[in-house]
């Protein structure tokens, strides 16, 4: 079975409307702590969250509590900036995985070019693995970023599935079978093959017969539905997707 990992960046986005500048509040809400809770009561294999520069939704302090609070595993998902770095060397998440980030963005646009900034990933890579932490690599389906993954030392990758969530139906077959060449040139590389980006109910299902995956980390399509059945039933919702048929 397919694991899930759930992004909760949108519940603490909620919280940052409200809270900005009041994070420690006795009344601030919602709790990210009960959220990633919520998450893995409903079965959830990982909670991820990214710890951005500019600190839009998840702050230092969620990461430090979800380290303690977090039971099934804690991804952790940041630019290459020595500031972060050191901070995920703190918290030492499970898993860390590295994604390209640009100020003016919404959400993360993009594969991180790992071929063009493998030297300055180099050390990045090192030092995490020095501290027992898995590294991902947030990338294109192209094979020479996975190349570069692999030349690095990464254990896994993401591969970036915004285009395919994006792209109009009659395209749509084209794009499973660019992700389904990726990940399976991936995984003959020896990389965990995950993915992301744009997943939701409805288009989730066309991945499921690629055979290479590992895990989906998918937030905003389960956050979005969590406002009309709960987090906990949207969990859920998701999960009995990514399950094999009986």
């Amino acid at each position: 079975m397919i694991k899930l990992g759930v992004n909760i960046d949108h519940v603490a986005t909620l919280r940052q409307a409200r809270y900005v500048d009041m994070p420690d509040a006795p009344n601030v809400e919602p709790d990210i702590l009960a959220a990633a809770s919520a998450c893995e009561r409903a079965g959830a294999q990982g909670i991820t969250v990214h710890l951005r520069a500019d600190r839009r939704h998840i702050r230092d302090r969620d990461v430090f509590r979800l380290r303690r609070s977090v039971i099934t595993k804690l991804n952790l998902e940041m630019g290459n900036t020595p500031e972060i770095l050191e901070t995920a060397l703190q918290v030492l998440p499970d898993d860390v995985c590295l994604v390209p980030e640009n100020r003016k963005e919404v959400t993360t646009e993009g594969g991180l070019d790992v071929v063009r900034n493998a030297n300055a990933l180099r050390r990045t890579v090192e030092r995490l693995h020095a501290g027992g932490i898995r590294v991902s690599m947030f990338i294109e389906p192209a094979p020479e970023q996975i190349d570069a993954c692999a030349g690095l030392g990464a254990d896994a990758v993401e591969l970036h599935t915004g285009r395919f969530a994006n792209v109009m139906p009659e395209f749509r077959v084209d794009e499973v079978a660019r992700l389904e060449t990726a990940a399976r040139y991936a995984s003959e590389k020896g990389l965990v093959v995950n993915a992301g980006h744009g997943l939701n109910y409805a288009n989730v299902r066309l991945l499921l017969p690629i055979p290479y995956w590992n895990e989906f980390n998918i937030g905003h399509s389960i956050v979005s539905r969590s406002i009309f059945i709960g987090l906990e039933s949207a969990v859920r919702e998701m999960l009995q997707l990514l399950a094999p048929p009986s």
